[in-house]
């Protein structure tokens, strides 16, 4: 039906069939599509059409819609369906989905939701939602299938068929032992390679790379990059199984911190986005922007320190700019590098080491080519070999500072479990803006007498 329609014709036919109460044909095209579809038309509908359209989806499909929706269209449309239908269809969600959702309602509605759902449902999330915020206990679900080392084969096979409905995934299966402590893993291509008689024990990996329930989220994120996984295991402290975090759900967790890393690196604090009013836009980076002003002050009294030196050599202040703005491009590039390192890398002293030295030859590298180029360029305007000399010279140790300057400091916050990304782009830039000046007249003063 939908094959050849555009996302535009495929809305409009939904809306027709709302107004024609066409309900089988209705049901018909939301069955071709996926949920992330389903939300964007959702998303697009007019006011008026919303409620209908959702009196008109079953269960299961709310349920995906609902894990698709920003948290304020999935709090909107709590309200549309009334407490009793809202209750069915969070009974269906995804736990780790369910409780992030629920964290954004009033203790009293909770109450009362949770009072709703299946009792076997709501005991699940309620234990979700007693773990630390962005800790692999919030991120789990309880929808996977578990069985024990003596089962042959077959009966693997025959549970998964029984449970492949209820599991997220079903690429792996966990084994326990009596006391659901994790055991072992097996995958599914290794029940079909299996003769049907062999047993789970027999073909099953002992060492099971698993997360613990406080886990921070980028550390399970880095596990399933590491090991490719399309799920990790999550345990407590007497290694019981309690849950699994999937591969979609780390794709979230990438998405949402680079989101917020860019937003520090721009010291633009919390999330803006395109929506967001002017007036919390700007209220939202103020607080960066006015310290970084205070301390642009100490740029202008360090000009205004060296102005002998600017009134005997005006040609100085023509190249202060230049200085200034390589010296923290240079330091917001490595500052780029270091904090995508942090997210993929394992941090020891061996690669701080390596990190700071290859980081350093990158500054020299660089600081000479550019040193060069504009030494050339100084002498060729005006003529005096000394003024290109400290032009260049100044550029050279600038350029290897800012570098260095754009890699310690997120290392040593690092260092401190302080989030490496707040030594953000402009902090950086208007550090090195100091260093640059101070570097650039000290030489300066230094050759005054031999320029022209």
């Amino acid at each position: 039906m939908i094959k050849n329609m555009t996302e535009d014709q495929i809305t409009l036919y939904i809306i027709k069939a709302l107004k024609e109460n066409r309900h089988k044909e209705f049901e018909a095209m939301i069955d071709e599509l996926q949920p992330y579809d389903i939300a964007k038309i959702y998303e697009e509908l007019p006011l008026k059409h919303k409620k209908r359209f959702l009196l008109y989806l079953n269960i299961d499909s709310l349920a995906d819609l609902m894990q698709e929706l920003t948290k304020e269209d999935q709090l909107d449309v709590l309200n549309k369906l009334g407490i009793e239908k809202s209750a069915k269809v969070l009974d269906e969600m995804d736990n780790d989905d369910l409780a992030s959702l629920l964290d954004d309602l009033s203790p009293e509605k909770i109450t009362i939701l949770l009072s709703k759902m299946k009792k076997e449902e709501s005991d699940i999330v309620q234990d979700i939602m007693n773990y630390p915020a962005e800790t692999a206990g919030r991120l789990m679900t309880n929808r996977f299938v578990w069985i024990r080392d003596y089962y042959s084969t077959r009966e693997a096979v025959a549970k998964l068929k029984t449970f492949a409905d209820f599991a997220e995934t079903i690429n792996y299966l966990y084994v326990v032992d009596q006391n659901r402590q994790l055991v072992g893993v097996v995958s599914y291509r290794d029940l079909l390679m299996a003769e049907p008689t062999e047993l789970i024990r027999n073909i099953m990996y002992e060492r099971v790379i698993s997360a613990h329930v406080e886990t921070d989220q980028e550390e399970v994120a880095r596990l399933i990059e590491r090991y490719d996984f399309l799920a990790i295991p999550v345990v407590d402290e007497d290694k019981t199984l309690v849950g699994i975090i999937t591969v979609d759900d780390v794709i979230d967790i990438v998405i949402k911190e680079a989101n917020e890393d860019i937003e520090k690196l721009s010291a633009s604090g919390k999330s803006i986005d395109f929506d967001t009013p002017a007036f919390v836009a700007a209220y939202r980076r103020l607080p960066w922007l006015i310290l970084l002003l205070f301390i642009g002050l100490i740029s202008g009294s360090i000009i205004s320190g060296y102005e002998e030196t600017l009134e005997k050599v005006v040609a100085l202040a023509f190249f202060m700019p230049m200085i200034a703005g390589m010296t923290g491009n240079t330091g917001t590039q490595s500052l780029a590098v270091v904090v995508r390192g942090l997210v993929s890398n394992d941090i020891d002293k061996n690669v701080v080491s390596r990190l700071v030295l290859r980081e350093t030859g990158v500054g020299i590298l660089i600081g000479l080519t550019c040193g060069v180029l504009i030494s050339i360029i100084a002498y060729v305007w005006r003529g005096d070999p000394i003024l290109g000399l400290v032009v260049g010279a100044s550029l050279l140790l600038t350029l290897i500072i800012g570098t260095l300057a754009g890699t310690v400091i997120p290392l040593i916050l690092y260092r401190f479990n302080i989030d490496p990304a707040i030594a953000s782009g402009p902090l950086i830039t208007t550090l090195n803006d100091i260093f640059s000046l101070v570097t650039y007249f000290g030489i300066a003063t230094m050759f005054i007498q031999y320029l022209m």
